[in-house]
């Protein structure tokens, strides 16, 4: 693979130009649900909702106005009105998982919005009823976003080593745990952890609602825990409320390796043994200034190489609308067999986001290529030096595996209250 070679393209639900779109029903009308019913508008070549289950009928009314879609008050009505290929479920987590299960007793695929299930007896019950029908996949959308595709592209080959540790204030719960979990490669593993919450006070200035013009300090509150994976991998959370829209905190990403470390978009790591170089994975947004081409995201390059291309340009799409894209372009492919399933998705609770397929070595840990973004020769970054030593690392830690079973027994605790 050249430099000037296209980056790989994820998975899209149109196989031509002459592929009808998805059909996609959706169950729900708020704030989530029109990420669907929004990228259906946008792109109908790509989807097409065939209608929106609502409780009332003011409701209904009032979102075929605005979007133009049919509606129905159940299930049954969803499925007699138009099958879809696939449904969207967007619903309360309580009720998720009574209309989960309707919907595989009619053996219709379910994409469900995160999380399916408000507890853990919830999950549990609603596996013991759809896990073994193949039919449900889980909406974690998080891994998909371009930056972070494009941190997986570089840690995916090594660029850092082996990675240790991750610390996240970004985002909350189950979406921090999602893009943990994928980028220390621990899949769905045992876990110990230890939380606390503190409380202080903070402006918040912007809600999912739009600007407050309250300028006053509110207790606010804030968990921190600390994650052992085993293995010498662990990560930090943190996170304060309404961090996802209060301009006041920012977003913060850490991923450590035994070779260098990834900060956000800065990317240092080792070379040699006498250097340590700094590189920057860099976003081209067009349509600034003088360039014409519309507002858009165009790629995201590293040492200029493109690890990341936006596969929905021309869209005009904000990054989490492009990862729910991403997500809803998956979905047809290989939905029962996960032999055929595209990488990182259609996995129940959680997946791994990573750009190509997940390899193992004899320990049981993701094996990451430590040459090029996916080429079988030395990338246009760092020394050969460099990527020998690491692989030399990997060989060694293969053949020097970890006991069996160790780590199995970990419990998971929680010190404190999360949120």
């Amino acid at each position: 693979m050249s430099v000037n070679d296209a980056a790989p393209a994820l998975p899209s639900d149109a196989t031509s130009a002459a592929a009808r779109p998805a059909r996609v029903g959706v169950v729900g009308s708020g704030w989530r649900a029109e990420f669907y019913l929004r990228m259906a508008r946008l792109m109908p070549e790509r989807s097409r909702i065939t209608a929106v289950v609502t409780r009332t009928a003011e409701r209904g009314d009032q979102v075929r106005a605005a979007w133009g879609v049919p509606t129905v008050r159940t299930v049954a009505d969803l499925l007699a009105l138009e099958r879809p290929d696939y449904v969207v479920m967007a619903v309360p987590w309580d009720v998720t998982p009574v209309a989960t299960g309707e919907l595989v007793r009619s053996d219709m695929p379910v994409l469900a919005e995160t999380p399916p299930a408000p507890d853990l007896t919830g999950l549990r019950e609603l596996w013991s009823v759809v896990g073994p029908s193949g039919l449900v996949q889980v909406a974690e959308h998080s891994p998909f976003m371009p930056a972070h595709a494009a941190r997986a592209a570089v840690l995916q080959v090594g660029v850092i080593g082996e990675v240790t540790q991750v610390q996240i204030s970004s985002t909350h719960m189950y979406h921090a745990m999602a893009l943990v979990r994928s980028m220390l490669g621990v899949g769905l593993g045992p876990v110990e952890i230890t939380a606390r919450r503190f409380t202080g006070r903070l402006v918040d200035p912007q809600t999912k609602d739009g600007w407050t013009d309250d300028p006053s300090p509110k207790e606010a509150g804030t968990t921190l825990g600390l994650l052992d994976f085993g293995g010498g991998r662990s990560a930090v959370y943190d996170f304060t409320d309404n961090q996802w829209h209060n301009p006041l905190r920012v977003n913060r990403l850490l991923v450590r390796g035994s070779h260098g470390e990834i900060l956000d978009d800065r990317v240092t790591r080792w070379v040699d043994t006498r250097t340590v170089v700094t590189s920057h994975l860099v976003r081209r947004q067009v349509g600034v200034e003088q360039d014409l081409e519309g507002f858009d995201l165009d790629h995201i390059s590293f040492d200029g190489r493109v690890v990341y291309r936006n596969p929905f340009q021309g869209a005009r799409l904000a990054d989490d609308d492009v990862a729910v894209a991403a997500l809803m372009a998956a979905r047809t492919t290989g939905w029962r067999s996960p032999s055929t399933r595209p990488p990182g998705v259609g996995r129940w609770c959680g997946r791994s986001g990573s750009p190509g397929p997940a390899t193992r070595g004899a320990d049981g840990r993701p094996s990451r290529p430590a040459h090029g973004l996916g080429s079988t020769g030395p990338r246009s970054y760092g020394e050969v030096s460099h990527h020998e030593r690491l692989r030399d690392l990997a060989r060694r830690r293969r053949s020097n595996p970890p006991s069996p079973g160790a780590g199995a027994q970990r419990q998971i605790r929680w010190s404190g209250a999360p949120t």
